[in-house]
C-alpha cells in the first residue's frame, strides 16, 4: 500500500458500483434496435398493450417526422423486451421514448409535451 506524507498507509476507498459499459450497452441496443426497424428514430415501450387489460410488453416505432412505422408482433414483443430488460432501474409503469440517436430513456409524457410547446 502506497504510504502517505504522514507516513501511514492510506485507506482503502469502496469502490464505486457504476458500470462503465452502460453508454456502450445502451448505443448497442440502440443500433440493433435500428436494425430491426429500419428508419424508426423514436422507439416507444410499455408494459401495456392497449388492446389488453393485463401486462403485456408492447412497442410503438415512429420515424423523425413523429410518423407511426407499422411492426409485426415479433419486433413488437422482442423490442419492449430488450428495452426493459437494458433499462431495469426505469419505472415502467409509465410509457417510455428510447430516442434511438442517443441511445437516452425518457418518460413519453415530456416528449408529448415537448412536441405541444410545454402544455
Amino acid at each position: 500500500m502506497p504510504a502517505s506524507r504522514s507516513g501511514r498507509a492510506l485507506a482503502v476507498q469502496p469502490a464505486k458500483a457504476v458500470d462503465a459499459t452502460d453508454g456502450i450497452r445502451q448505443h448497442r441496443l440502440a443500433a440493433l434496435l435500428v436494425d430491426m426497424v429500419p428508419g424508426a428514430r423514436i422507439i416507444r415501450v410499455s408494459q401495456h398493450q392497449p388492446s389488453q387489460t393485463w401486462p403485456s410488453p408492447y412497442t410503438r416505432a415512429y420515424d423523425e417526422r413523429g410518423q407511426p412505422i407499422p411492426l409485426n408482433r415479433t419486433q413488437r414483443v422482442a423490442a419492449a423486451r430488450w428495452v426493459i430488460r437494458a433499462f431495469p432501474e426505469a419505472n415502467w409503469d409509465e410509457t417510455r421514448d428510447l430516442d434511438l440517436t442517443s441511445g437516452t430513456l425518457r418518460p413519453a409524457a415530456e416528449a408529448c409535451a415537448r412536441s405541444d410547446g410545454g402544455r
